[in-house]
């Protein structure tokens, strides 16, 4: 990944794939488990806070689960690609969700909280230099995607995102994503541990998302099924 960050900074081309698998790799390694809270802030200054932990399989699996608060605690989602399910212990059964809706409030939606790798769900349609590093301009790559159009702003010596502006079919904006505090996780993970998001969608609303923990870890397959997500706790051990 340096190597590519490195090409990049003496002006060499690099295909738009390898620059994204570049981004996506620096972010989360293709099969991990993460901790992270998320915090919803209103208006007035009131917080809502939750601590999830996520299971990543591949580039199109996701599990989160519910730790905290105590009433949200054993809730489960999955993400198989564009189709999402929330668990609710006390339903007994998984309910479909949308990419768009949003399982804690706040402006994150839930692709926002199990964001997939950006090669599964965007083609890198044009590359530009400036004072602050690389500006990519990625399109969807079918209409299931939640957002049409990203403008990322890419640090490019960490080849990490600074910010993503997020946009409809019709060019509106949606939401603008900013990654913030360099962190090491370890086993050679270097990235942004913050991500915070504002939306002239939600005045006067902030949310946030802050990872604890990131470390590299395979799941079988069949964890990343419905009729397992009851049992998503079992992926902690």
């Amino acid at each position: 990944m340096k190597h590519l960050a490195l090409l990049i900074t003496l002006g060499l081309s690099l295909c738009a794939e390898d620059i994204l698998e570049t981004i996506d790799r620096n972010l989360t390694p293709v099969s991990a488990q993460m901790y992270k809270k998320l915090i919803n802030i209103e208006p007035d200054g009131s917080k809502k806070e939750f601590l999830l932990f996520q299971a990543k399989k591949d580039k199109d699996k996701m599990i989160s689960l519910f730790l905290s608060p105590d009433s949200d605690k054993g809730r489960a989602t999955l993400r198989l690609g564009e189709n999402m399910w929330l668990y609710i212990p006390n339903v007994g059964r998984p309910i479909r969700i949308t990419s768009m809706q949003s399982v804690v409030g706040g402006v994150f939606n839930n692709a926002d909280i199990m964001r997939l790798d950006f090669t599964t769900e965007y083609d890198l349609q044009k590359q530009t230099e400036n004072e602050e590093g690389l500006l990519l301009e990625l399109k969807a790559k079918n209409e299931t995607v939640s957002y049409d159009r990203l403008l990322m702003q890419v640090n490019k010596k960490t080849m990490t995102p600074s910010s993503i502006e997020c946009y409809t079919s019709t060019n509106m904006l949606i939401k603008t994503l900013f990654y913030k505090e360099l962190k090491d996780f370890g086993d050679k993970i270097i990235r942004p541990s913050v991500v915070e998001t504002v939306s002239p969608m939600y005045k006067g609303y902030k949310s946030l998302m802050i990872y604890g923990k990131i470390t590299p870890k395979d799941f079988p397959d069949e964890a990343f099924t419905l009729d397992n997500l009851s049992k998503a706790s079992e992926l902690r051990r």
